[in-house]
């Protein structure tokens, strides 16, 4: 009896959040704490992190960022790794792998060409993209687990086979499913979409990536990250009124832009920072993904405790406590570049319209629509989606339409709600929230990404029709919620948005225009209150988690050779060894060129886990600088205009290789692979341009395709679409070293410029073997 009195002490000590001091080792011995429910004999090892950290730190000899403590604490060799903010390669060991359902497909048909028996790290599959927004919730629901169901039993029985967590479609939104299960402070977590920093409102370094990247992870190789720099953003004062979590990064990515962050993690420090809430704090991480972050950060404070205690993971956060100088920056630490913003004085923001870095206070808003000529009518308010679907967000949004309902008001505009998850969705049917939502006019839709991600079936407008939009989502890039190029979509928080609804209009400001109750009587809106978390346990809902089973071997994984979604990989071409000749230019890109212009998504999603399929959308929505159109350029070889996919099939079938010219941040956006996949599937060898997104430009490197950049930006404007294009020297192919691009044009004149790129010498290695994939193969040839 007295050893388990003993434990129970203990134990009883760790929950209630007592450091430990002297009994550590023995609790070490007996009371290891889970990473998660779901996985009981997988534990948080704070102390390798701690014995890294000590390392660098004796190493660099200076204070640490929070960012460089966690990331620094999960080096593969900390003795030996070289470690410069920008420059070097990292080569990191992250604690476990997340994928949502579209971009699962491939990863998983990549992790099956591998030929590994089984997941190196804790892995988990979320259903999320594939559920389109058309009727309600329930049906909608249905719906896709009837459409999809060959893509649902592939992720589950693939799951199964090689150990993989599988959230089943309903679940709710990896991102929301992560904070709630997944994320803790100090963990390092990689997730196959552009969102995964939102668990960096837990105090964990999550960072979005391809495919093939998480295949990297999945099978035990050390991940490679180019040292970021670090951008500390200084919270002073205290949120209050209308302003919201949503109005910090949305005035972040105003003063950042859309590629101000690049290369670097956003680094949230300073006394206002425990005026946020947990979830509030991960609406700003995510949202960080719009400036072209490598992630963003908080550090743990009771704010994160407070949550972890209500989602059943106190001992977490007992544990946590004991480490917090590791979950916490240096005192005089030094960052890159820094922001201060004074959170009295932080105005509520909306963003937007066609990208979200246009910020405008609320209070502005009309006006500026009315000059510029946006219209100020607005068709539909859309709250939810990963970036604002906490209870706290719902509870606001609730609150403001219970005051419009008590005047007698609904919503002008069509309104929707899009629960985060299950836990959420269940948990506010029973507090009341939804039947308020409802009752104001709005429809719950299914627990997913729906319009955000463009899976909305609209019926109010035709293509082409001219209208405004407000959601609470993180992306409003042109087409990107409804496929209409004219749908102008502006981001702002979810009680902004329900106000705005209610109104009908950009031209109202709810801190100090009034509406008229249905008597006739003026009435203004009053601030949203409402309580962060649940005042009773948060509700399961129903279970949608299927665990793997203990020995995967004998489970079969059918991928049927006839099907129209799923596509067994074959191996790209390995390099030839000669230089790039006289290559084809597909098309000159003019402008933004997002992901979604690479490769979109909404009605393409089906087709994410077949690779010839999906490619007929390569870089539909670019447009093209020869004749300013989307999807038409010129066939070199036949002189005739078609759509891109077509004409790349034709050069791929002519064995002629091509190359893609970009403008800046090419590639910014979602994380998906496949705007990697198919230019290399189609023949494609090269892209040019003036810079890249972090995560796109990866993407280019472990297909096997040379992402370059102008040594000189001007050099775009001497490249015609008419063009051929030469890289030469790849012979002597260097990190840091430019490589030489001859310009022929069609007078038989030439042009010689220099084209940078950032390969170091395992991503030669990659390039040389024709994919990452290869070169893994070549590798676990070589070691057997």
């Amino acid at each position: 009896r007295v050893p388990v009195l003993i434990l129970s002490f203990f134990q009883h000590a760790l929950n209630s959040g007592v450091r430990r001091y002297h009994v550590a080792p023995v609790l070490c011995q007996r009371a290891k704490v889970a990473m998660s429910h779901f996985e009981p004999n997988e534990y948080i090892n704070y102390e390798k992190l701690e014995k890294n950290i000590n390392i660098v730190r004796k190493r660099l000899d200076r204070p640490l960022t929070l960012s460089e403590k966690i990331v620094y604490g999960h080096l593969d060799d900390p003795a030996k790794q070289e470690i410069e903010r920008g420059k070097t390669y990292l080569r990191l060991r992250p604690d476990r792998v997340a994928m949502q359902d579209a971009t699962a497909q491939m990863a998983m048909l990549q992790f099956i060409s591998s030929g590994l028996p089984k997941v190196a790290v804790p892995s988990t599959i979320h259903c999320d993209h594939l559920i389109e927004a058309q009727s309600g919730g329930e049906k909608d629901l249905q719906r896709a687990k009837d459409i999809n169901q060959e893509v649902y039993n592939f992720l589950s029985t693939a799951g199964a086979k090689y150990g993989v967590g599988f959230w089943k479609p309903g679940s709710g939104i990896i991102h929301q499913i992560i904070l709630e299960n997944y994320s803790y402070p100090g963990v390092m977590l990689i997730g196959t979409d552009s969102h995964t920093p939102n668990g960096g409102g837990l105090g964990g370094i999550c960072i979005g990536v391809g495919g093939a990247d998480a295949v990297d992870v999945m099978a035990g190789i050390p991940w490679e990250l180019k040292c970021p720099k670090v951008i500390g953003v200084k919270l002073s004062g205290k949120l209050s009124g209308w302003t919201s979590p949503k109005d910090v990064i949305l005035k972040v990515a105003g003063i950042l832009t859309v590629k101000g962050g690049t290369g670097a993690i956003i680094e949230y420090h300073g006394p206002g920072v425990d005026s946020i809430s947990c979830t509030g704090m991960a609406t700003i991480c995510n949202m960080g993904a719009e400036i072209g972050a490598t992630t963003s950060i908080f550090p743990y404070n009771e704010r994160m405790k407070k949550y972890l205690g209500k989602t059943g993971r106190a001992d977490i956060a007992a544990l946590a406590d004991e480490f917090k100088q590791h979950l916490v920056p240096d005192s005089g630490c030094q960052y890159d570049q820094v922001i201060e913003i004074n959170l009295s004085e932080l105005k509520p923001h909306i963003n937007g319209p066609f990208t979200p870095d246009l910020a405008h206070p609320v209070s502005d808003i009309g006006a500026v629509a009315e000059k510029e000529g946006w219209p100020v009518d607005i068709r539909v308010g859309l709250i939810g989606s990963c970036t604002n679907s906490s209870y706290e967000d719902m509870g606001r949004s609730a609150a403001v339409a219970k005051q419009a309902l008590a005047h007698g008001l609904k919503c002008k505009s069509k309104f929707t709600i899009t629960p985060g998850s299950e836990q959420i969705r269940a948990t506010i049917e029973r507090d009341g929230y939804a039947k308020i939502l409802r009752e104001v006019g709005g429809l719950v839709l299914a627990n997913a990404c729906g319009p955000c991600i463009g899976q909305w079936d609209r019926k109010d407008i035709k293509k082409g029709e001219k209208n405004t939009i407000v959601t609470s989502y993180n992306r409003n890039f042109t087409g990107r919620n409804d496929a209409n190029p004219e749908t102008h979509a502006f981001v702002t928080s979810p009680e902004i948005v329900t106000a705005l609804s209610i109104a009908g209009t950009l031209k109202f400001n709810p801190e100090t225009d009034y509406l008229t109750a249905a008597d006739g009587k003026k009435f203004k809106l009053e601030a949203p209150d409402a309580d962060e978390l649940p005042k009773l346990e948060f509700d399961p809902g129903q279970d949608t988690y299927q665990y793997p089973p203990k020995d995967g071997s004998g489970q079969h994984v059918d991928v049927s050779p006839t099907s129209q979604r799923l596509q067994l990989l074959e191996p790209f071409d390995k390099w030839d060894g000669k230089d790039l000749e006289d290559m084809l230019i597909l098309i000159k890109v003019k402008g933004k060129c997002t992901t979604d212009h690479i490769s979109a998504a909404g009605p393409w999603l089906k087709f994410r886990g077949h690779l010839d399929n999906i490619s007929n959308n390569l870089l539909i929505g670019a447009i093209n600088i020869e004749n300013g159109k989307a999807n038409s350029v010129r066939n070199a070889l036949t002189q005739e205009f078609g759509p891109v996919p077509d004409t790349a099939r034709y050069y791929k079938k002519m064995g002629v290789k091509w190359a893609v010219i970009g403008d800046e941040n090419y590639g910014e956006g979602s994380s998906r692979e496949h705007a990697a996949l198919e230019p290399r599937h189609l023949g494609g060898r090269v892209i040019i341009t003036k810079s890249f997104a972090r995560i796109h430009e990866t993407n280019l490197k472990k297909q096997g395709l040379l992402p370059l950049t102008f040594a000189d930006p001007a050099d775009y404007n001497k490249i015609h679409p008419v063009d051929k294009l030469s890289i030469v020297g790849l012979k002597d192919f260097a990190p840091g070293k430019p490589l030489k691009c001859i310009i022929k044009h069609p007078n038989g004149s030439q042009e010689t410029i220099m084209l940078n790129h950032t390969f170091n010498e395992s991503q030669i290695e990659w390039f040389q073997a024709g994919s990452a994939l290869n070169r893994m193969k070549e590798l676990q040839q070589k070691s057997s």
